[in-house]
């Protein structure tokens, strides 16, 4: 029944030995000492590493580009030796697992800054309340980036690049979805520049394709992917006409012929966009002739579906794997899927509880039998 999901997909040197991929999820367990990975965190990766292809939690670039209390970063020493057990224990387990790279660009609270504003492509302010070590508190206006600041973080993500490749990762992904910075400067709610980062939907791929191209330069194409979110709404970054920015974004990755394209395309219940516009995936699917992945709100028979008409080449599934760490073997034996526990404390605290104490399917009926 679930045939399609079992084939081993190529994407560019990285070839998956199923379809049913792990999408990043932010879990904040890089507490002690903050943003370094840690055991708990070797635990988590191992225990899924039957994912086609696990792409990690957003990794922070540098310090300026990492607002989220105890999520891990990657831009000095201590974080890339810290990485290293988790990309072992990873491949001991025979599985693939991919560095996702992160700026949040406006999304950054002071608070983490030293009191600085944060940066983006414009003087522009996030709604709502950020997660700091003091509680929520509301987002400030960002500083729009000079050039000089442009290319300062380019080099930060090719800095990071460099870091992922020596801690023992198979790629990268760049993630240029959910309202941070790459896609702030995508869309035309947030870049409201008049210099050739901004204005057409050419200017603003711009800092995407330096991005990627820094990226290249570090990996191969073969081995760099992207995340995109193309459908409305995303922590308060918009675009008025998302089949031009998004068609321009997927005419630069099949330009540099980038090893995959990850979109999320969120259902009614999704987070990080909005359902009411329609979705760009099939504009994409013309333009980049990669492989493509498609995320999110997906049941093991929608992504066969999908996967089978051609619409998509993958699924890579979110909150399932949070509570389902075998999930690609739960989608085979066509087995239950267990729910998330005390949500969303679990998501997001630093604890082993609702992280690594979820059981697998053998678990579940060894139980059973006794």
């Amino acid at each position: 029944m679930h045939d399609a999901l079992f084939q081993p997909l190529k994407m560019g040197a990285l070839t998956a030995k199923n379809r049913i991929h792990m999408a990043p999820l932010t879990r904040g367990r890089a507490a002690e000492p903050m943003f370094v990975p840690n055991d708990l965190m070797t635990t988590y990766y191992r225990q899924r590493a039957g994912a086609g292809m696990i792409l990690t939690e957003a990794t922070g670039i540098s310090q300026e580009g990492l607002g989220w209390p105890s999520a891990p970063g990657i831009w000095s020493d201590e974080q890339t030796e810290a990485w290293k057990p988790i990309t072992k224990a990873v491949h001991e387990e025979g599985g693939l697992i991919v560095m996702q790279l992160w700026h949040m660009g406006r999304i950054v609270h002071p608070v983490f800054l030293d009191g600085q504003p944060p940066v983006s492509a414009s003087a522009t302010t996030a709604p709502g309340e950020a997660h700091t070590p003091q509680g929520k508190q509301p987002y400030v206006e960002a500083r729009e980036m000079t050039l000089e600041d442009i290319r300062r973080t380019v080099h930060d993500y090719r800095r990071a690049a460099e870091n992922a490749k020596k801690a023992g990762f198979d790629g990268v992904q760049l993630h240029g979805a959910n309202g941070y910075l790459v896609d702030q400067f995508l869309r035309d709610k947030t870049n409201l520049r008049t210099d050739e980062y901004g204005g057409t939907p050419e200017n603003r791929t711009r800092f995407m394709r330096e991005v990627l191209e820094a990226l290249i330069d570090v990996w191969g194409a073969d081995r760099v992917g992207i995340r995109l979110s193309p459908n409305g709404d995303s922590q308060g970054t918009d675009d008025s006409d998302p089949a031009a920015t998004f068609g321009a974004a997927a005419k630069v990755c099949e330009e540099l012929g980038l090893a995959f394209v990850e979109l999320r395309e969120p259902g009614p219940d999704g987070t990080f966009g909005s359902t009411d516009v329609p979705k760009q995936s099939p504009l994409i699917r013309k333009i980049y002739t990669g492989p493509l992945i498609l995320n999110s709100d997906y049941t093991a028979e929608e992504a066969v579906a999908d996967v089978e008409s051609g619409k998509c080449d993958a699924v890579s599934f979110g909150r399932p794997y949070i509570s389902n760490p075998d999930l690609e073997k739960r989608i085979a034996a066509g087995a239950h899927w267990n729910p998330n526990k005390d949500v969303p404390r679990s998501w997001y605290f630093p604890i082993p509880e609702g992280y690594i104490d979820y059981p697998t399917l053998e678990q579940e009926q060894a139980e059973a039998a006794e």
